[in-house]
């Protein structure tokens, strides 16, 4: 925060202005966003209170998972392919993917193509 300031003065002055800080042991953190989540490995996770708030301040590797594509895998295309007589894999795999991995839309948009 502040550059070449002690670790014990900074405590001391935070602990001064009424504010409290204190390490969380944790293995993960994860928030969940509309269309991803945020992953942060190997955190580092600090609880800050003060004025009658709490703040999190966390830093570690972070990585981003996508939400909005499904995981396909071949036993759906292919479980597609025998519901609807489809012979074509990608076809099969293409629909399941329009339908975000949902198995029942997949079929219903192949046996009624708009």
């Amino acid at each position: 925060m502040f550059p070449n300031m002690d670790p014990r003065q900074m405590k001391g002055m935070l602990d001064r202005l009424g504010i409290k800080s204190k390490g969380i042991d944790s293995k993960r953190v994860v928030i969940e966003c509309d269309g991803k989540d945020i992953i942060i490995e190997e955190p580092e996770v600090t609880l800050i209170e003060g004025q009658g708030m709490q703040t999190f301040q966390i830093t570690g590797k972070v990585s981003e998972v996508d939400k909005t594509s499904a995981e396909i895998s071949d036993d759906d295309v292919k479980f597609v392919q025998d519901q609807t007589g489809e012979t074509d894999a990608d076809t099969a795999r293409r629909a399941l993917e329009e339908s975000k991995g949902d198995i029942a839309a997949a079929i219903l948009r192949l046996k009624n193509p708009a």
